[in-house]
This record gives structure tokens, sequence and C-alpha cells, in this order.
């Protein structure tokens, strides 16, 4: 039973798009609670009659109404410029790396071509993105304040690392990312903290 009036978040806690969401609630310090929904498990309970009534989509896109509902600490910076610049690249990782690299393209691929295929694509994007963020970066993704686009980042460098990307093209990705692993918000965030993580991943 979930608590009335608290936050619900439907998590698989190796989800990119749910972790994302993970460390925009610590980082705004909302209590929230979790529902594990099982991507892999006969055949993912996200396609279940029970979770589409509830997300037609199957997907999941909060942060937004987060920053519009909670404002404080901010994720969109004030400046227009650079509110422009978190959105491109959270919008590049986001749609442009991500997606492409997703179980459920993956499995179009074949098992065969999984691992080369999302390498390719997650390497493709890293070019574009260390490319950009050589105008853009402070401390974090844009200047010196943790951003959307920054929490965009630590979920893409975590698949780069499980597909076994090489990351030692990407200084800038890997400084940024190292930072904010550092940040609280960011660890208890982390898959190998969440209800639903296996025992054999638990930090």
């Amino acid at each position: 039973m979930t608590e009335p009036g608290k936050p619900v978040l439907y998590s698989y806690f190796r989800s990119s798009c749910s972790w994302r969401v993970r460390i925009a609630l610590a980082w705004k310090g909302i209590d929230y609670e979790t529902v594990p929904v099982n991507l892999i498990k006969e055949g993912g309970h996200q396609f279940s009659e029970e979770f589409q009534a509830l997300n037609p989509m199957k997907q999941l896109a909060i942060i937004e109404y987060l920053e519009e509902t909670r404002p404080t600490p901010r994720l969109l910076p004030q400046d227009p410029k650079k509110r422009v610049l978190v959105r491109m690249i959270s919008d590049l990782i986001a749609s442009g790396i991500q997606p492409l690299q997703n179980l459920s393209v993956l499995k179009q691929v074949g098992q065969e071509n999984q691992l080369a295929w999302a390498q390719k694509v997650i390497s493709s994007g890293f070019n574009a993105l260390e490319q950009i963020l050589q105008s853009t970066v402070g401390k974090y993704c844009v200047g010196d304040e943790v951003s959307m686009a920054d929490l965009c980042l630590v979920p893409q460098v975590a698949n780069a690392e499980r597909y076994k990307v090489d990351l030692t093209p990407y200084p800038t990705i890997n400084r940024i990312n190292k930072s904010l692993l550092a940040l609280e918000a960011f660890q208890v965030s982390h898959p190998c903290r969440q209800p639903d993580t296996p025992p054999e991943l638990r930090a």
C-alpha cells in the first residue's frame, strides 16, 4: 500500500529514465515511495494491463514537471542562454543516445549484434557530447551548478560502462561524471542502492 499524498515513482533499478528522476527527487529533497516495475521479468511488467492503465506510453517523463512545481533547488538555470544549453545536452542524451541502446531497440537488432550496436550508438553520441561540453563546461555540464543535463549524463556513462565502451576519448565527460558521483543525490539514487536491486549488484 502506498501512503496517501506521497509521490510514487514506478521504477526499475537499472532504468536510465528512472535514475534521472530519482536524482531529481533526491536533489530537491522530495520524499517518495518506490513501486518496482521489472522491465525484463515475464517479458517486462511495463507491458502489463495494470501499468499501461497508469502510463499508456509505457515511459516516464517527470523532471520538467518537478521543476515547474518544486523549483528549488533548481535544475534549469535562470539564465536563458544556459537554460537552452542544458536542454540541448539533456535532449542529446535522453533522445539521441539512450533510446538507441535501450532494451526495446536491442531486442530488434538481435542477440549477437547487441553489444556492437550499443557501443556504436553510445560512442557516436559521446563524440558529439564531448565536443559540445568544451564550450559549456564548468564544474558540471553547464557551468558550476548541477542541472538537468547532469541528471542525464551520469546514467548514460553507467550505460557506457555496462556496454564496455572505451571512455578514454572522453576526458570531459569522465571528469564531470566523477564530480557528480561524489554528490549525495547521485549516490542515494544509484542503481546499486534501490529496493529492487538484486543482492549480487548491491553496494
